[in-house]
């Protein structure tokens, strides 16, 4: 078990408190209905700073680690899995301006919770290739102007502003560029027209296919990387992504979980044969599987992200925490289901909307094979 120190421990409290409150109740009554996040949840996420766990004091946030902000995202995972995701839409997220004043301006509004972006990153044709991206992004003046296409870009319509990642120039890894598109919460800017894509789960945040054509954007608004370069889209994605498969393997620890407990609770008060099923072996067996699976994959990502705030290099161990976890996920929420048997292939228990949410997380920020991979590239390349 790896030990938390008291603040941590007090920050992880708060969220689970805020989450069994505020927060699981709107999901139970919203995901049914397939409703997006309130946006009264977004702004009490944003006063309990949420939104800026990884910001620096400075700048109004919290100036802490990613094993905050993982634990964070677990609680909230165990209560909704959009409300968890949301927080990956600022905590410095497009921060790349290369004017110091916007910059600082929008990661003071990014702690607030007041400013909250999309990601456009995936293409018909560019899922897991992202280097396969074909969207144009040609420079006239101090503008530029942006054509192609986007898919699975959530919150698109709700958000402040989109980051879209676009060719500047040919080839694959090089040439890209990511550009902040600033817009009107609520609406799509002009050059832009969105479909809403119907997921099976996931529900509280919408994800978009986009239609650009000639989508102007100021030059200024293109992301730089640390040394003020361009055309390194493709490598500024890949220093973030280690970020979102950590907060990926958070999310299904918490999806996971409540899939534990709810399962753990239906088999203390349902009785068959006139007792409590939780006291067949059968269901004690799978209780203690699932509690060992997720007990595992906290302590991996917590490990992982561990690695990370010391500033090392750990892409092998995110995609292992991340695989691990989605993996557990799938199969604690499919178990939590056979416990609860007939009903839990009813909605009218959570554990559904655990299984559902738990199983996409083996496909977004790399699927599982994806990862697999990635392992593979480390364990043959050290041998």
């Amino acid at each position: 078990m790896t030990l938390l120190t008291p603040a941590q421990e007090k920050l992880r409290d708060e969220a689970r408190e805020f989450t069994a409150t505020e927060l699981l109740p709107v999901a139970n009554e919203l995901d049914p209905q397939r409703a997006d996040l309130p946006r009264s949840i977004i702004d009490r996420m944003g006063e309990l700073g949420y939104f800026g766990i990884m910001i620096d004091r400075e700048y109004g946030g919290l100036g802490l680690g990613m094993t905050e902000y993982c634990l964070v995202t677990e609680e909230l995972a165990r209560g909704w899995m959009s409300a968890a995701s949301v927080i990956a839409r600022a905590n410095g997220v497009g921060s790349g301006l290369a004017d110091p004043e916007r910059r600082a301006e929008l990661l003071r509004r990014q702690a607030a919770g007041a400013w909250i972006s999309a990601a456009a990153f995936s293409e018909p044709e560019a899922g897991s290739d992202i280097a396969a991206v074909s969207c144009r992004a040609e420079k006239h003046g101090d503008v530029y102007l942006l054509n192609g296409e986007k898919r699975w870009c959530g919150l698109a319509e709700a958000a402040d502003a989109i980051i879209v990642l676009a060719r500047t120039a040919p080839g694959r890894r090089k040439g890209l560029d990511l550009f902040l598109v600033e817009k009107e919460r609520g609406t799509f800017p002009v050059g832009i027209t969105g479909t809403p894509i119907p997921k099976v789960g996931y529900h509280g945040i919408t994800s978009w296919a986009l239609q650009i054509t000639d989508l102007e954007v100021p030059a200024a608004n293109l992301l730089v990387g640390e040394g003020g370069e361009t055309g390194d889209g493709f490598g500024m994605f890949a220093k973030v992504i280690n970020w979102g498969r950590l907060h990926t393997a958070a999310r299904a620890v918490g999806a996971a979980r409540g899939a534990l407990e709810d399962a753990t609770a239906y088999a203390k008060r349902r009785s068959q044969f006139g007792k409590p099923i939780s006291s067949f072996q059968g269901i004690k067996f799978h209780l203690a599987d699932m509690a060992t699976q997720v007990a595992a994959a906290r302590a991996f990502y917590l490990d992982a992200a561990a690695r990370f705030d010391a500033g090392l290099h750990c892409r092998q161990e995110c995609s292992m925490a991340k695989l691990f976890a989605s993996e557990a996920a799938e199969k604690v929420a499919s178990t939590a289901m056979q416990v609860l048997g007939g009903n839990g292939y009813t909605t009218e228990y959570a554990v559904e909307r655990h299984w559902r949410d738990a199983r996409l997380t083996q496909i977004f920020e790399g699927t599982s094979e994806i990862q697999r991979t990635i392992i593979a590239q480390h364990v043959l390349r050290e041998a």
